[in-house]
């Protein structure tokens, strides 16, 4: 008992270790790095789930939303594009590159996520890299 109670009902400690696991990334001896892929499954209709969803979102680095729509429609892979992405991208992207990706973002998230999957796959399909993909634009 005594533990700080979180919304929804869920004792905090339950967190510690989770927490501490997904922070393993970002502690790695001698300024190396660990990479950690987890999964969340969400609009279940569990609170519980929103609940523990909610407590390490925006924990990580890169979150890549797969869709339920896009996987009936049977288009893989399964991203939302929109609502996927990396935080501080200008550290990893080419700098020639960045705009580009930039620009192709934004012109996906004009349009439904069915219709911005199907334009990168009919599109990248045409070219031999993601260099030359990108140059595209």
């Amino acid at each position: 008992g005594g533990g700080k109670i979180l919304s929804g009902g869920i004792d905090a400690r339950t967190m510690e270790k989770p927490r501490r696991f997904f922070g393993a990334a970002r502690n790695a001896e001698g300024g190396g790095s660990l990479t950690i892929i987890a999964t969340a499954l969400i609009d279940t209709g569990s609170r519980m789930d929103e609940i523990i969803f909610q407590e390490f979102k925006g924990t990580g680095n890169t979150e890549i939303l797969l869709d339920r729509e896009l996987f009936n429609r049977r288009i893989f892979p399964c991203i939302n594009i929109p609502l996927s992405g990396t935080r501080k991208e200008e550290k990893i992207y080419d700098p020639e590159e960045l705009p580009k990706i930039v620009k192709l973002r934004r012109a996906l998230a004009a349009v439904d996520k069915v219709q911005a999957m199907e334009l990168v796959l009919g599109r990248l399909s045409k070219f031999p890299t993601n260099a030359d993909f990108l140059k595209s634009f």
